[in-house]
């Protein structure tokens, strides 16, 4: 059974920096990457959250296209945040987890084309970090993602994460991490 490919690498006119897509997202805040204009579509942070439990369980991913490379990035970051979730002393609380998740977002970390990236073989590394803006980018779309990402763990109102999403926590989606 294949993995789920981005149903964005089809897209026209989408924006690329080195082989990675900057794909519009709904979010009120505002960065580089453009917004979508109909919100009542799906954008990349969401396909992320609906494909990442399925395919996480995949060792291996074939790349069709720069949104796949995008989802990469994106799933690994999702799993970076349940291992957080997951590290903490006691279960977190939802305000306790959008803390823990939004410090982890604007974090330092590598992107495509730095030397300790785990994936570097399947992205084009970008002129500098500074020019290329796929570190802007990239920092905005994890904070919209860390911020769906608890809205999604603690959606039941217990107060708790999820059970069914926290089980995911010690899976490696490529059997990779983002390293944090």
């Amino acid at each position: 059974m294949p993995a789920y490919h981005s149903s964005f690498n089809d897209e026209p006119d989408v924006r690329q920096v080195g082989n990675l897509s900057i794909l519009p997202i709904k979010t009120r805040i505002r960065g580089p990457a453009p917004q979508v204009v109909d919100p009542s579509q799906p954008d990349i942070i969401d396909e992320t959250l609906d494909l990442f439990r399925a395919n996480s369980l995949f060792r291996n991913f074939e790349i069709k296209g720069p949104a796949d490379r995008t989802l990469i990035v994106l799933i690994l970051f999702v799993s970076d945040c349940l291992a957080k979730l997951g590290s903490a002393r006691t279960v977190p609380a939802q305000i306790e987890a959008q803390k823990m998740l939004n410090t982890l977002s604007v974090d330092s970390f590598p992107i495509p084309g730095d030397a300790n990236f785990a994936l570097n073989a399947h992205y084009a590394s970008p002129a500098s970090r500074s020019d290329s803006g796929k570190s802007d980018s990239l920092d905005w779309v994890r904070q919209e993602l860390a911020a769906r990402l608890v809205e999604k763990l603690y959606a039941d109102g217990t107060g708790k994460p999820s059970k069914w999403w926290m089980s995911f926590q010690k899976r490696r989606f490529m059997n990779r991490s983002l390293g944090h």
